[in-house]
């Protein structure tokens, strides 16, 4: 099992006896109010997720991030964790202020620093663009202009319907020893599995001993699946289709930024705090529309022989009527007119009208879940 990114796994949560007292603090300081995936990201800085953080970032950290994707000290990193304030907002170097989610104290933090940032650099080096099109972009333009740095301490988790599915990195790696794992795969999802995600993750377990699902929970753009949705497929899934003690559910709160290539080594950092060997990188791989080339998300790893996690790339996949399953471009030797490819636009399309995917692309007990719960996908 990988050390954690970093060498440490971070815990930035208040023991549950000191809580009280935690609260009770927050209650006196300024609030400033954050939004979901402001809150979902110092909670996955708290509990380890994003180790070797300790909050959000400082601007020599941001600065490095941004031209170099490494933190200062040359450590591999390539998305900005950042939190955004308004000119309006009185922050000052060496506050102490109370972060709330919901109108509820979240977390405390010691305000480190106070900088500007640039929007269109964030957006052309996050990014690669300053289309509005673009989700990330788009969401920049309603950002604060300044950025708070700081360490923060975690005094209560967010409320969610999804707790029991929530494990921490230190409690992944406990089970994943339990197990006997000594290598594992990740695999980011934020859709309904087909045949193809199945393809790839017993692909990739054929050589290690177990797979760790790990879907992103969290806001999302129109027409993804909803969370709920998500899990009870994976669920029923992994009930039918995979050796019980070969694969392990566990969500990963988080809100998508879609920014391709630099998302997916950030991916594969997280998969490596929760104690995976290898984590899957396929096709475009947390892109948008048509941003970013096909496999450029699997190219940018050559820049981070020192990542720490092996990555695993697939890329073609598809149906084969005359090979009988799942093939790859390596392996089939028939032309295009026997190939059923695996289109989430074709699929979502299918499911929105009610009609049910062919078996060669979605298993029927999948299909089920998605159709009995009446409306699938984020509106």
């Amino acid at each position: 099992m990988p050390k954690p990114h970093g060498g440490r796994l971070v815990n930035r949560e208040v023991p549950e006896h000191k809580r009280e007292r935690f609260l009770e603090q927050a209650g006196e300081l300024p609030t400033l109010n954050i939004t979901e995936g402001q809150a979902k990201d110092a909670e996955n800085i708290a509990k380890g997720v994003f180790s070797p953080l300790e909050g959000f970032l400082l601007q020599e950290d941001y600065s490095n991030v941004l031209d170099e994707k490494r933190l200062s000290n040359d450590l591999p990193w390539t998305l900005p964790i950042i939190l955004d304030v308004h000119n309006d907002l009185n922050v000052r170097i060496g506050d102490a202020i109370t972060l709330s989610y919901k109108d509820r104290p979240l977390a405390l933090m010691q305000v480190e620093e106070v900088y500007k940032y640039n929007k269109k650099e964030f957006a052309q080096k996050v990014y690669g663009t300053l289309d509005v099109r673009h989700p990330g972009v788009a969401k920049l333009r309603d950002m604060g202009d300044l950025l708070v740095g700081g360490k923060i301490t975690l005094v209560r988790e967010m409320e969610t319907p999804f707790s029991k599915y929530n494990l921490r990195p230190v409690e992944t790696r406990v089970l994943f020893k339990e197990k006997g794992w000594r290598t594992v795969v990740g695999f980011q999802t934020r859709n309904a599995p087909h045949l193809g995600h199945e393809y790839v993750q017993k692909t990739a377990l054929t050589f290690v001993d177990g797979v760790f699902i790990n879907p992103v929970i969290g806001r999302k753009k129109r027409g993804d699946f909803r969370d709920e949705v998500i899990l009870e497929a994976y669920n029923v899934l992994i009930e039918h289709y995979y050796l019980k003690d070969r694969a392990v559910m566990s969500i990963l709160p988080f809100e998508m930024r879609y920014a391709g290539p630099r998302e997916a080594v950030f991916h594969a950092i997280v998969r490596k705090n929760f104690g995976c060997t290898h984590f899957i990188v396929g096709r475009d791989h947390a892109g948008v529309g048509d941003f970013y080339p096909p496999y450029a998300a699997q190219d940018i790893f050559d820049e981070f022989p020192d990542l720490g996690i092996i990555p695993l790339f697939f890329k073609t996949f598809y149906y084969c009527k005359k090979c009988g399953g799942v093939v790859n471009e390596k392996i089939c030797p028939h032309g295009e007119e026997q190939h059923i490819k695996f289109s989430g636009t074709r699929i979502r399309e299918l499911l929105r009208r009610g009609q049910r995917p062919p078996r060669e692309m979605m298993r029927p007990e999948v299909v089920d879940v998605i159709l009995r719960s009446g409306n699938p996908f984020v509106e």
